[in-house]
Formats: C-alpha cells, sequence, structure tokens
C-alpha cells in the first residue's frame, strides 16, 4: 500500500510525536502496574517458587532450615521487588507494542519487519536464558556453596548458612537477568548488522576475540566457580553463531530488496 522509501503517516509537528510519546507511555505504564497489582497478590508464590532450588538442596541436610530478615520492612520490600520483577516480565508484551505503534510509522518496509522480528525475539531468548540459569545454573552454584557447610566437630561451631530474604533475592534476580539479557545477544548483533555496524563476514573472521569476550564476561556474571562460567560461556558460543546465521539471512533479505 505504501512505498518502501516512504513512511506511512505525513510529517508531524514536533508537539505531536511529543503527545504520541506521552500516550504511549501511560499505555505501558498502566500495563505494567496491572501487571504488578496482580504479581504482588502472587508474591509469596512467586518467592517460593524462586526459593525451590535452594530449598530442595537444603531439605535433605536436616530440618530447621530457613530464611531470615533482619530489618523491619526485609519482607515486604522483598515481596515487592519480586512483584516488580516478575511484572517488568508479563508487561513487556503491552510496553513492547507501545513501543511498536509509535516507531512503525517511521520505518521502511523492510525495517519494520526486521524490528517486528527482533521485539518477537527478545522476550522468548529472555525467557530462555532466565530457565537456564534456573534449572541449570542454581542447582551447581548452590551445591558448590554449601559444600562449605562443616558440621561441629571436637568442641569446634558449626559453619551453617541461614541466608537473608533480600540477600539471596539480589542474587537470584541478578543471575536471571545476567543471563536474559546475554542470550540476547543474537537480537543485538542482528541489530547491530540492520545498521550496518556489523556483517556476517566480520564475525566470523572475529570468533577468536567473541569466544575470549564471551568466557570474560561470563566470568563476570556468574558465581565464582568454574561450572557456572563454562555453564554460561557454552551457551552464548552456540548463540553467537545463530547470530552469525540470523545476519547472514538479513543480508541476503536487504540484497534482494536492493535488486
Amino acid at each position: 500500500m505504501f512505498p518502501d522509501n516512504i513512511a506511512q503517516d505525513s510529517a508531524q509537528p514536533l508537539t505531536d510525536h511529543l503527545l504520541e510519546l506521552r500516550r504511549r507511555l501511560i499505555y505501558a505504564s498502566i500495563g505494567f502496574f496491572v501487571a504488578f497489582s496482580i504479581c504482588y497478590y502472587f508474591s509469596e508464590q512467586l518467592f517460593t517458587f524462586l526459593v525451590k532450588p535452594l530449598s530442595e538442596i537444603l531439605q535433605p541436610r536436616g530440618e530447621g532450615r530457613r530464611l531470615i530478615y533482619t530489618g523491619l520492612t526485609e519482607a515486604f520490600l522483598t515481596y515487592i521487588k519480586v512483584a516488580a520483577f516478575t511484572a517488568a516480565f508479563f508487561s513487556f508484551p503491552i510496553i513492547a507494542g507501545q513501543v511498536w505503534m509509535f516507531v512503525a510509522p517511521g520505518l521502511f518496509r523492510y525495517e519494520r519487519k526486521v524490528f517486528i522480528s527482533l521485539l518477537m525475539a527478545t522476550p522468548i531468548l529472555f525467557l530462555c536464558g532466565a530457565a537456564f540459569a534456573y534449572y541449570v545454573i542454581f542447582p551447581t552454584a548452590y551445591g558448590f556453596f554449601l559444600s562449605f557447610e562443616t558440621p561441629g566437630i571436637n568442641g569446634s561451631l558449626p559453619i551453617q548458612l541461614e541466608a537473608k530474604v533480600n540477600e539471596y533475592l539480589s542474587f537470584v534476580m541478578r543471575l536471571i537477568f545476567s543471563f536474559g539479557i546475554c542470550f540476547e545477544l543474537p537480537v543485538l548483533l542482528t541489530l547491530l548488522a540492520s545498521i550496518n555496524v556489523l556483517t556476517s563476514e566480520s564475525l566470523i573472521k572475529k570468533w577468536r576475540l567473541a569466544v575470549l569476550a564471551i568466557f570474560v564476561i561470563a566470568a563476570i556474571i556468574t558465581p565464582p566457580d568454574i561450572l557456572s562460567m563454562v555453564g554460561l560461556a557454552f551457551p552464548l558460543i552456540i548463540l553467537y553463531g545463530l547470530s552469525v546465521f540470523m545476519v547472514r539471512l538479513l543480508e541476503n533479505y536487504l540484497r534482494k530488496k536492493r535488486d
């Protein structure tokens, strides 16, 4: 209906764009706060879900294992953080939809196809990264750290974990968020390729530097144990290879559009 080199909407004054931006921000905020209200209602169950990997390791070690909080408002604020973190994920489709409706009229047709594909891939890849952290990395990391517990023998005092709820949640959220963001590597590289910052050939030529950078990032993000670092690095290397494939597809698509 519209030529590829013409935006769908006519030129608008800056005030109209600002008003449109305000409207989209309002809709996105409403979507987030509705999701937050629902998630806060289930915040206790959500926190229980986040604690499950740790509890499954602690239960065989004896009775009386627990999480503690030492500040009067600590548990309440922990549930607030859980609800906000979960609401941000579940409201992402609404937020992404508002972003799409704001920027789409100013994009070319092929740019719209690339942009909406990246928007759809973003939550899927983030969820994959979060699930990988929850089901693979958490049990490995917890097992490593809990191996330093010692029973009280020969008159010595036992060393036993009594984690604080806010510190545990911060640890879990940092890992889930870090793994989710790292799994966005194909989206990031494809986006850079779409604006001609890199090409598939450059990605192939610099794969050694990419692997080194991946291991450095994995060492910084993961807990200080080798299994967690390798557990993040290998999926990222696979995603890097997937990124090369996606960039190559994008290049072929753009080449056909020019021809």
